[in-house]
């Protein structure tokens, strides 16, 4: 995936008389809130969770009289939310379909999405697991079902029989592995596990000599480290090659620069999907998410990739 870079500046600003007429108002809805007033609910693939949390801290610390309240669910159960009316914000790794969007348009509706982000999708593997590279060819053929065991892949390995574990069935993980690696076939690996949030996974592969968990790489940033070139340390990032013999010269970790120049094979859009004719906070706070100054500096220190704004390459040195 080429991720391409858009130089776009979005403005955050209202005319204070604009704002004071949208707050006096009442929509024939019954919404009261405005650009950057009230209170909505909004879903999100828990996934993005970390970052989400970020952006709405923020949001809400720079517009006191907003409340947004956020429901960090599966991507799919996110889609139908916005789809049924229950909310008009959902944040997922999908744009939305031909069907959907002309479900909503038939019913006088008005859906709209936006880009703010490139994640990359994370293997990770338990700290005692020393084979760390692995090949796009090599995930699909486990994803298939045509490797069961880590010795198929490094002959030498003792470990046995490969786990791999999801956030979710429904997670937007498993829509890209579907999707993107097997080409729209399901998962047919019976040893494939889902839990019920990212934590869970991260734990079970701390526990689990064998498991691969899959998660979206703004999990693995250490907060503290400003670079973003360092990850938690109770699990390892697996390095992914899109060459089918996967060794340390041509794989690559799911580090920001890497989604940039797309050396990381498994780089994924996030959108923030809208249902929102008001055009009130949903939309405030969307724009506030792909705004320059505040929302994607907030992306960049996650660990994503903003897709908005100057990117700033610098080297660094790295010790593993």
């Amino acid at each position: 995936m080429n991720c391409k870079l858009s130089y776009i500046i979005v403005g955050l600003t209202l005319s204070a008389s604009l704002l004071a007429s949208c707050q006096n108002k009442k929509s024939k809805d019954g919404r009261t809130d405005t650009y950057s007033s009230g209170a909505i609910t909004f879903a999100s693939d828990e996934s993005f969770s970390p970052v989400i949390e970020e952006e709405r801290e923020l949001f809400e610390f720079t517009y006191p009289e907003a409340k947004l309240t956020p429901i960090y669910t599966n991507e799919s159960d996110a889609i139908n939310k916005l789809l049924k009316g229950e909310v008009f914000m959902a944040i997922t790794s999908r744009d939305f379909t031909k069907d959907e969007l002309e479900s909503l348009k038939a019913n006088k509706q008005f859906p709209r999405s936006i880009k703010f982000a490139y994640d990359g999708l994370a293997l990770v593997q338990n700290i005692n697991n020393t084979d760390s590279c692995i090949s796009v060819d090599n995930i699909r053929k486990i994803f298939n079902g045509e490797i069961t065991k880590w010795s198929q892949i490094y002959p030498h390995s003792k470990i046995g029989d490969i786990t791999v574990v999801f956030d979710n069935p429904n997670s937007s993980a498993v829509h890209y592995v579907e999707d993107s690696i097997l080409g729209g076939k399901p998962i047919a690996n019976k040893n494939v596990a889902a839990v019920k949030k990212t934590e869970e996974v991260i734990k079970y592969v701390e526990e689990n000599k064998g498991a691969i968990g899959i998660i979206g790489s703004n999990w693995l940033n250490d907060k503290r480290d400003s670079t973003n070139l360092t990850f938690k340390k109770e699990i390892r990032p697996m390095a992914v090659s899109s060459i089918p013999v996967a060794n340390v010269q041509n794989s690559w970790k799911p580090y920001q620069y890497y989604f940039y120049n797309a050396n990381y094979p498994l780089v994924r859009t996030l959108y923030i999907l809208l249902n929102d004719t008001h055009m009130g906070l949903p939309t405030g706070f969307s724009n506030f998410i792909i705004s320059q100054d505040k929302g994607q500096k907030i992306i960049l220190r996650s660990g994503l990739l903003p897709a908005y704004g100057n990117l700033t390459i610098r080297n660094v040195r790295v010790s593993e």
